[in-house]
């Protein structure tokens, strides 16, 4: 397939790269019409050595952050700068040389066949590579991935946090990029700020590559930033879809399962401890009442899940290139 004629732009989010940057902007296709390298406030001289590869290059564009604002910050001013010269599909592409830009091919071609919005890398797919990736990120994707996939509502995708995707111009147009996290939270925000105008995302199999550069996953992010923004994305995603874009049954699921719950769980703790105290066995009827309300609101709350599944959306909003 010939991609030069659907004005493919690539993104390149710059922050301490450079050892890499100047063989990964070699590195990409001649279909590529323009190359923005965000230089995100670099300590370094990866801004130096992109505006020497510009010299040679005219498709390179070098876009500078006086202040360092996150790989979120650096790619939604690399999407503004995209919009501006005219980009059919954006391709983000990390400067650190983890990314083969051999593979950009699958990732796009989805996008102009009008078979989905938005395409993401998945490194779970390829065993042979799966197993040159480091524990941490090995353990810290497989950990945060069905969490990331309640709270954007997407059910059908896999390693939500990888950063080599694709998506079409018209669809990011209609993102509210300033509501976007700046930083390492981006991908995640993104998919879910997606869900909410019914973009399709497909997972395209791509393994990762990786030498001796160091993780950037921290565990305690893992264990406590990413987890409170996950439940502030689905309380909001939950909010937004049954509540006020629309009403159905799932709304009324959630509305009644959650006060079984906390009634159940609520009032069986209190009767627990006041019978413990006392050292007298509680009556039947004190020890059904929370039982029931707490598998009935399970149940109900189940089939809310499921209904949620089956809302994930399946048709592209785009038409083919």
């Amino acid at each position: 397939m010939d991609f030069s004629t659907n004005g493919i732009v690539t993104v390149i989010p710059a922050y301490r790269v450079q050892d890499t940057i100047a063989s990964v902007l070699k590195d990409l296709p001649a279909y590529i019409e323009h190359i923005i390298v965000v230089d995100d406030a670099s300590p370094d001289s990866s801004a130096n050595l992109v505006a020497a590869a510009a010299q040679q290059d005219s498709r390179i564009v070098l876009v500078r952050h006086e202040k360092n604002q996150g790989v979120g910050g650096a790619m939604i001013s690399g999407f503004r700068k995209a919009l501006e010269l005219g980009a059919k599909i954006i391709v983000k592409l990390d400067g650190d040389g983890q990314m083969d830009p051999a593979h950009i091919p699958a990732l796009v071609t989805p996008l102009v066949l009008g078979k989905a919005d938005y395409a993401k890398g998945n490194r779970f797919r390829d065993f042979v590579s799966l197993r040159n990736m480091p524990i941490v990120r090995r353990v810290g994707n497989l950990g945060l991935s069905f969490l990331t996939k309640a709270a954007t509502g997407y059910w059908n995708i896999f390693d939500p946090t990888n950063g080599f995707f694709a998506i079409r111009a018209e669809v990011l147009a209609q993102l509210p990029l300033e509501q976007i996290d700046k930083r390492y939270f981006f991908e995640t925000s993104l998919l879910a700020n997606l869900y909410l105008i019914n973009a399709f995302v497909v997972d395209v199999p791509i393994p990762a590559r990786y030498g001796n550069e160091t993780s950037h996953l921290s565990i305690r992010r893992s264990l406590f930033e990413f987890p409170l923004k996950l439940f502030s994305t689905l309380v909001r995603r939950i909010l937004l879809k049954y509540y006020i874009y629309d009403f159905s049954i799932i709304s009324l699921y959630i509305v009644t399962s959650i006060p079984l719950l906390l009634f159940g769980f609520i009032f069986g703790a209190i009767k627990w401890i006041d019978y413990a105290s006392r050292n007298i066995p509680a009556p039947t009827g004190t020890v059904m009442l929370p039982t029931l309300c707490v598998i009935l609101g399970i149940q109900i709350m189940l089939s809310a899940i499921e209904i949620d599944m089956k809302s994930t959306p399946s048709q592209p909003i785009c038409d083919p290139l």
